[in-house]
């Protein structure tokens, strides 16, 4: 494989052409040797792979002992940690990695060929290990609503789930006979182990994925609250826990609940380094500046009164004030100036205290709206009426679906606030939990507000509903038909309001090129008198669904063919697959992100693909000239790609590599790095 530790070795040029790009997911095994290696390599040895017979490294543990020294535990020992029946196994799954890939549906798409934003049908485990290449270090936030563990069957059924009686056994409930060593009582480990086997890989995935500034949130409810915080201290560390936000879900009490009517759920937050994040302030509301007057027409701008005193005192700010009427203030008993007196004097002569109208009240600072910092830091609790409930966010959907298709939203407010915080203008943001498309909406909404360029991926299962439920009787099969329709029509409104908000500043006086940001809130990010035009923002996004590799299975099992018999398999791509399949399987494959612009040409017949003005240039078709070769080379890639079937013979691979070292003036090595085939 070429993206492993593997080291090639070769007898002389001769034996130089293009090697197969490696078809299956990154595992997590992977990236943490990876990382190992950069900062240990004496811990390092080389042994030859077995299936392809090349040099590739392994940790040398004894050597690695050494390296800690006394920083290293052996045997079962006592320790403090969380952990359930099937937790192994849980690590394992998220460690192997998978052939799938992603195909492209154009005809679900929005502007397929110039959006930036993604949205996957498929299962979000494969989805993640999928993604781990072209994205690895690469979102800024990370928002999921996960199920919540209400006690039924999930939608997720992972290969490692057990039965009842194997998790009996394994967890010693039972003998190998099946006699049971306990009662089995509802309250067993199963309830809960199930729902932590099904997030903890999902979780360890996305750890990868995030920016070292990068955070994650979590929404949660009270059923599994204690145990997402367990497995979040372990996968992203307890030192990088940064809140745990209680949202007001519901303004009105459930009168036909037992004891309390939960009006609350949680949101978990954690960043990927704590010391590298930064989280943004809220934008200031009208309500907060109220209380900023400017009775004395300051030039500065409003103010509001500060407090002078501060205690307990100190002797050298105890003094007297003399005010402009000669009347004299102390500050109160067992308290001093908040300020020196020569600071306080500066103060005086700067206009900055204010001793009331008539100048005879005790003096107080002047706190400018101007000075103070540009937002609010945000509080742990979230009030209906500041970020929306339940009930708000059904009545968004239904106004805009026309139905009500999906139950128990997140509210537009709240999820605008979230990305508010977590995000920078130009941030990525993942949903692998996407349900109504929520995360969407409010990218592209908070997007036309303050001129961002915030794109999304949002992975959804494809999950069948019922057929008598609302969504059904309305035309949508399964969730992500109503999500993908929700992206669609939020996207037009949102484009209809900037426009009418353009025609309004028009027929105001104002040119098209006035502002259309709220003169509120909006403004306080520092974008005052930044013009959005509809054309500008991004409502689109690229639809892909994760299915079986492009490749034949017999791609992936070479050991076990002779030699004679590889002849049979030249042409190894399946027969449905289209070129475009194949494309972008392998944008996946070598590390290039989904959302990259590309474009074709023709050559002699074939078609050549470019992506990103050369980040990747590909060719599928057989009968490759050296026009084609050229044109080519002509984009200057980083990476050439082509199916095995362009080549009728070794000799035309060996001469198509020797073409673009000489077009392009790479080394063998770079060429080898550089050019593949499938």
């Amino acid at each position: 494989m070429w993206m492993n530790l593997t080291i090639n070795k070769r007898k002389n040029n001769k034996d130089m052409k293009p090697e197969h790009l490696a078809l299956t997911s990154k595992s997590n095994t992977q990236l943490d040797l990876e990382a190992l290696y950069k900062i240990a390599p004496s811990c390092f040895t080389e042994t030859r792979d077995e299936k392809t017979g090349e040099l590739r490294h392994v940790v040398d543990f004894h050597k690695l002992r050494q390296l800690l020294g006394d920083n290293t535990v052996e045997g079962e020992l006592e320790a403090y940690e969380f952990t359930w029946v099937g937790k192994q196994a849980a690590r394992r799954e998220a460690a192997t990695p998978i052939n799938k890939t992603l195909r492209p549906v154009p005809e679900s798409s929005v502007d397929w060929d110039s959006t930036q934003n993604i949205y996957i049908e498929g299962d979000n485990l494969d989805a993640l290990k999928l993604l781990q290449k072209s994205y690895l270090g690469k979102v800024k936030m990370i928002y999921i609503d996960p199920p919540y563990n209400t006690g039924n069957d999930f939608v997720y059924h992972d290969d490692f789930h057990r039965t009842q009686a194997e998790e009996d056994l394994e967890a010693g409930n039972v003998d190998e006979l099946g006699n049971r060593f306990v009662k089995n009582t509802e309250t067993n480990g199963k309830f809960h182990s199930d729902w932590c086997s099904m997030i903890y890989p999902r979780l360890q995935m996305a750890h990868t994925l995030l920016t070292n500034d990068g955070a994650i949130f979590v929404s949660i409810d009270d059923h599994e609250y204690r145990n997402l915080k367990y497995i979040c201290d372990e996968i992203f560390g307890e030192s990088n826990f940064i809140a745990c936000i209680v949202w007001q879900r519901t303004y009105a009490p459930i009168s036909l609940k037992k004891f309390f009517s939960e009006s609350h759920e949680y949101c978990l937050v954690y960043a990927k380094d704590i010391q590298s994040f930064k989280m943004n302030l809220l934008p200031r509301t009208n309500k907060q500046n109220k209380d900023y007057k400017n009775p004395d027409k300051d030039p500065r701008g409003p103010w509001k009164v500060g407090n002078l005193t501060v205690g307990p005192a100190v002797e050298k700010q105890v003094y007297e004030i003399i005010g402009p009427t000669g009347k004299r203030f102390l500050p109160p008993s067992g308290y001093c100036w908040r300020f020196t007196k020569e600071k306080f004097q500066a103060m005086v002569e700067d206009n900055r205290i204010w001793f009331g109208e008539n100048g005879n009240n005790a003096p107080v600072p002047k706190l400018f709206l101007s000075e103070v910092q540009n937002g609010v830091t945000p509080m742990t609790l979230w009030t209906f009426d500041e970020v929306g409930h339940g009930q708000e966010a059904t009545r968004e959907l239904r106004e805009l679906m026309g139905e009500s298709v999906f139950t128990n939203p997140k509210p537009l407010r709240y999820m605008k606030r979230l990305l508010q915080i977590g995000t920078d203008k130009d941030s990525l943001i993942l949903d692998f939990f996407s349900g109504s498309a929520t995360t969407a909406h409010a990218t592209m909404q908070l997007n036309s507000e303050d001129g961002g360029t915030r794109k999304f991926i949002l992975v959804q299962l494809p999950d069948e509903l019922d057929k008598g439920s609302v969504a059904y009787k309305a035309g949508y099969k399964n969730i992500c038909e109503i999500g993908e329709e929700r992206i669609r029509r939020a996207g037009k409104k949102i484009k209809e309001e900037l426009q009418g908000a353009a025609l309004v500043a028009v027929r105001n006086g104002k040119s098209s090129q006035g502002d259309l940001f709220d003169q509120g809130n909006q403004q306080a990010d520092g974008h005052k008198g930044r013009t959005l035009q509809a054309d500008d923002l991004d409502t689109g996004f690229r639809v892909f669904r994760i299915d079986s590799s492009n490749m034949k299975d017999v791609y992936f099992a070479p050991k076990d063919l002779k030699p004679q018999q590889l002849e049979l398999f030249a042409d190894n791509v399946k027969e449905d697959r289209t070129e475009l399949d194949l494309l972008y399987g392998c944008m996946l494959d070598w590390g290039v992100q989904l959302s990259m612009p590309m474009s074709k040409e023709e050559v002699d017949g074939c078609t050549v693909y470019t992506v990103n003005e050369g980040d990747l240039v590909a060719c599928f078709s057989k009968h490759v000239t050296d026009n084609v070769i050229k044109a080519m080379a002509d984009k200057s890639p980083l990476r050439v790609l082509f199916r095995d079937s362009c080549f009728n013979k070794d000799d035309q691979k060996i001469n198509i590599f020797e073409q673009f070292k000489q077009l392009l003036g790479w080394s063998d090595d770079e060429a080898l790095k550089n050019i593949k085939v499938i």
